[in-house]
């Protein structure tokens, strides 16, 4: 297994209503916070913010493409979501490598979303499988 700790692998994407809409879509998820500008006008955020597991999709993203491996199963995955995601943003998903198992080709990673401003949005832990 080439990767060490302290490897880290990101990817940016625009957040855009389409994204968000779409994401819906999929998900299922039409809350109005994500959906309704009139109605997202009325909470603390004072606008629609994004799904937060659209965050944890981009997470998804990086471990599942950008993971010089690209051969990955995903065990599991904590997310902690510390500021909202606004459409305009630009999240970058970033994933860095804490722990290499040396009996077994599991790796622990530590994936972060920060927004242009460099705000952290979502963080948490992931584990995944590297497959031969």
């Amino acid at each position: 297994m080439e990767l060490q700790v302290g490897t880290s692998f990101s990817s940016e994407r625009l957040v855009t209503d389409e994204l968000i809409r779409k994401f819906a879509d999929v998900s299922g998820d039409y809350n109005p916070i994500h959906l309704d500008d009139e109605f997202a006008k009325t909470t603390r955020f004072g606008q629609r913010i994004a799904h937060g597991m659209l965050s944890g999709a981009f997470i998804s993203a990086v471990l599942g493409y950008e993971l010089s491996e690209r051969k990955i199963v995903y065990l599991s995955q904590t997310l902690k979501f510390t500021a909202p995601v606004f459409i305009g943003d630009t999240v970058t998903a970033t994933a860095t490598v804490t722990h290499v198992r040396d009996d077994k080709p599991i790796v622990t990673l530590e994936p972060i979303c920060r927004n242009q401003n460099g705000e952290v949005l979502v963080k948490g832990e992931a584990a995944v499988m590297i497959l031969d």
